[in-house]
C-alpha cells in the first residue's frame, strides 16, 4: 500500500505543477516555453490517477462503474484542457471553444466521483 501512496502523491505533485505551469504560460509575458512542459505533466499526472482508480477498483475500495467513470473522465478532462492549452500555444487556435474549462471541469467531476465511489465501495 506504500508504494500505491507513493504514486498518487506524485500524481498530485504533478498535476499541481502541471496546473500552475499551464496558468504561468497563460498569463506571464513570454512565458511560452512552459506550455508544453505544463501538458506533459498533466497528460501523465492524469494518466496515473487513471490508473489509479482502475487499481482501486480492483481492490474493491471503489465502486465499479462511478470509478471507472472517474477514470475515464480523467483522461478526456486532460485531454481536452492540455490539448487545448497546447494548440493556442502553438498554432494559435483552440479545440473548440470553452475545451480547457470543459475538460477542468470533468476533471473535478472526476474527483468528485472517485468521491462517491469510495463511500459507495463495499470494503
Amino acid at each position: 500500500m506504500t508504494a500505491f501512496r507513493l504514486l498518487l502523491g506524485l500524481a498530485g505533485l504533478m498535476g499541481a505543477a502541471g496546473v500552475a505551469l499551464a496558468a504561468a504560460s497563460a498569463h506571464g509575458a513570454d512565458a511560452g516555453r512552459l506550455a508544453s512542459a505544463s501538458a506533459m505533466l498533466l497528460f501523465h499526472a492524469t494518466a496515473i490517477l487513471a490508473l489509479a482508480a482502475v487499481a482501486l477498483h480492483a481492490r474493491g475500495l471503489l465502486h465499479g462503474g462511478i470509478g471507472l467513470v472517474a477514470a475515464f473522465g480523467f483522461v478526456i478532462g486532460a485531454a481536452l484542457f492540455a490539448g487545448d492549452l497546447t494548440l493556442r500555444q502553438y498554432a494559435g487556435h483552440s479545440l473548440f471553444p470553452y475545451a480547457a474549462p470543459t475538460g477542468g471541469t470533468v476533471m473535478i467531476a472526476s474527483w468528485l466521483a472517485v468521491t462517491l465511489a469510495a463511500v459507495a465501495a463495499k470494503k
